[in-house]
């Protein structure tokens, strides 16, 4: 019953587009329409639109030479970025586990994806008492010390089209007044070169955050602590602030970034 109650929402459109760039394989890399066709359960005709609106989107391409169809460059789009978090994570996860070691504090890996920082990877202080945040917890970006630090490798027209309007969604308390005073702070944390988070999104929480570069320059991801007190002990300040620098100098490194690339 539950499975005829799900078949209810499914969409037709889409089940047969998805049909279509299942049957290309190992086997089948390059097919003209009349083989495509056998391999699928479905009209000719509904085949052959599904095929163009393909074509159209970028997810199939056309050799005009041999009149075959190919996988296009949207479908290797659609995994690249999560098999380039993969990367981060598998490269960083020792990392962290050192930094949490080192730190006493929780620590972790994150992603930008769009309006989101996304988290790909964590590790547990022993005895933290504080509601940790899962792998796969998505935060707004303008609202958060890592999403900043994730801003800082864009430039102002990728800004603008990230937030197009001066009103920044989802507003709350601490966070930047709009978008001019948003892109502000980014320069600030860009010059500075991290980010020291003071109850920024969740009173009693600070945290320590700094940029992971690829081989571009650009902020491939960032790594911080998050540290159990509305503002860091002064005692503490630096020693942690250099040991989050140090990981990230480390992860950066493993990911091919030149090793002037971090800087503060």
């Amino acid at each position: 019953m539950a499975d005829e109650q799900a078949c209810k929402y499914l969409i037709p459109g889409l089940d047969r587009g998805l049909q279509l760039l299942l049957a290309f394989s190992e086997q089948h890399k390059e097919m003209t329409f009349a083989e495509l066709h056998r391999l699928v359960d479905m009209p000719k005709a509904t085949a052959y639109r599904v095929v163009q609106t393909l074509e159209h989107l970028g997810f199939l391409e056309r050799n005009p030479r041999t009149n075959t169809f190919a996988l296009g460059i949207k479908v290797l789009r659609l995994g690249f970025e999560y098999i380039a978090s993969l990367d981060v994570a598998q490269a960083g996860q020792p990392v962290i586990e050192q930094l949490r070691d080192r730190s006493q504090c929780s620590s972790h890996l994150a992603i930008r994806d769009g309006h989101d920082v996304i988290y790909i990877a964590r590790v547990s202080a022993a005895g933290s008492q504080i509601n940790q945040v899962s792998v796969g917890t998505r935060l707004p970006v303008h609202r958060t010390s890592l999403g900043r630090m994730l801003l800082t490798s864009t430039s102002r027209e990728e800004f603008e089209r990230l937030f197009p309007n001066d009103a920044l969604p989802d507003a709350a308390p601490g966070t930047p007044a709009n978008r001019e005073a948003l892109w502000q702070m980014v320069q600030q944390d860009k010059a500075r070169g991290y980010v020291i988070g003071e109850s920024f999104f969740r009173i009693g929480i600070s945290s320590i955050v700094y940029p992971i570069f690829n081989r571009e320059k650009r902020v491939e991801a960032v790594v911080s602590i998050m540290v159990p007190f509305d503002e860091i002990p002064k005692a503490d300040r630096e020693r942690l602030r250099m040991e989050v620098r140090d990981a990230a100098v480390k992860i950066s490194g493993l990911l091919g970034a030149p090793p002037q690339a971090n800087v503060g």
